[in-house]
């Protein structure tokens, strides 16, 4: 994938709620105006890519506690340089869930969720913010999860619970966006 992949699925991408639809427009011109956009030390922004992982019913989404901000989050990261950003999600879930790629499966490669947040100073880097690209996954929740060591631990939550873990506003669109696609299928 290059840059103008991205640019495409940003340009493909839309959405019911306001605050994401914002996100899509400053991204947009941010990874149009960057090529470096993928770059870890690109201040005072840059592209990250996460999976937000359910089973295969979309009851369940698989958080993580993440050791270095202590909160629970999907699976995601610093693409260090790679344009692939589905690629990216996808190695990030398998490394921070500690499953087999082989049983990570990509339901259709376009943005599922859009997120940018800020990110406090840490570890000798300036506060920033993380233009976060977020895509469905789906992992069979009967396997193991053995996690890995940037986290405290990685577990199944019901979708009714997922806020007692982490009650951000963009985790709380994705919840919603899981239990749309669970009406869709139910009435299918």
């Amino acid at each position: 994938m290059h840059r103008q992949e991205l640019l495409e699925l940003l340009a493909r991408y839309h959405t019911r709620f306001m605050d994401e639809a914002a996100f899509i427009d400053r991204a947009y011109a941010y990874v149009q105006a960057h090529p470096d956009c993928f770059e870890r030390e690109l201040w005072p922004a840059h592209v990250t890519g996460s999976a937000w992982v359910v089973n295969p019913d979309r009851s369940l989404a698989l958080l993580m506690h993440h050791r270095k901000h202590d909160q629970w989050f999907q699976p995601g990261g610093h693409a260090d340089g790679e344009a692939d950003i589905v690629g990216v999600a996808l190695r990030e879930t398998a490394e921070e869930s500690g499953i087999d790629p082989k049983d990570i499966h990509l339901v259709d490669g376009e943005i599922f969720d859009l997120d940018i947040h800020s990110i406090p100073a840490m570890h000798g880097d300036p506060e920033h913010e993380h233009l976060d690209v977020r895509f469905l996954v789906e992992i069979d929740d009967g396997l193991p999860v053995p996690g890995n060591d940037e986290s405290h631990e990685v577990r199944w939550v019901p979708l009714s619970q997922v806020s007692r873990f982490n009650n951000n506003r963009s985790t709380y669109r994705m919840v919603q966006k899981t239990r749309q696609l669970r009406s869709r299928v139910a009435y299918a």
